[in-house]
């Protein structure tokens, strides 16, 4: 029987060891390598996904998403779409109902991403309201992350500049983690939902449960 706590406070957190992604990761800044990703990304019936932006510090600029992340289990695919836009065959992959695309806040995204190309997405899941069924309560994916795998989620480079001519080996690492994390999520909630073998420890965390990603 698996425990697993409804909420987790950021000092249990910060003790947890860092989480390091150690798949592929290739960096999609060309309309080629955007085919050839997409073609081998279809052959997955499940990835994560997820989204970046450069921050703004303006009042009332927003910039368009700068970053696309694709992952399965070993490999992540970054789509710059600050240098590429939304290509054809990545507007299909994330309209393909097929396919499902597994985030936290994906409402959010496929907004944002809308700002890119009309779209209509399909094929999401939502890993908040799957964890809201299994009863925990944290909605952002470093805290949903540290509960089910006792592992910290860096948050670091949320705040970098996601439109800069080549990422950071840091960047990348980031990108690829947030979407990789997603479908360890996801695959973990799915196994423990098939065989019922898991109880929730109800804890009181006296902070803040403002909403991350």
């Amino acid at each position: 029987m698996v425990e697993l706590l409804n909420k987790i406070d950021k000092a249990e957190l910060a003790g947890k060891p860092r989480v390091v992604f150690d798949g592929l990761i290739d960096e999609i800044d060309t309309l080629d390598k955007a085919q050839a990703a997409v073609q081998a990304i279809s052959a997955y019936k499940v990835i994560g996904f997820d989204t970046e932006t450069r921050p703004s510090f303006t009042r009332g600029v927003q910039h368009k998403v700068a970053l696309l992340q694709l992952a399965t289990l070993d490999h992540a695919w970054l789509f710059r779409l600050n240098q590429i836009g939304m290509p054809d065959c990545v507007a299909e992959l994330l309209e393909n109902p097929d396919i499902l695309k597994i985030g936290v806040s994906v409402k959010d995204d496929k907004a944002q991403l809308g700002g890119r190309r009309n779209l209509k997405p399909a094929g999401f899941v939502e890993l908040q309201d799957l964890c809201a069924e299994m009863g925990i309560e944290e909605k952002g994916l470093q805290k949903i992350y540290g509960i089910l795998f006792g592992q910290r989620i860096s948050k670091n480079q949320q705040l970098s500049n996601w439109e800069i001519a080549s990422l950071t080996e840091s960047q990348r690492q980031y990108a690829s983690i947030d979407a990789w994390a997603c479908l360890r999520i996801y695959n973990c909630l799915m196994e423990l939902k098939r065989t019922g073998e898991y109880t929730i420890i109800r804890k009181n965390v006296e902070e803040s449960n403002t909403q991350e990603r």
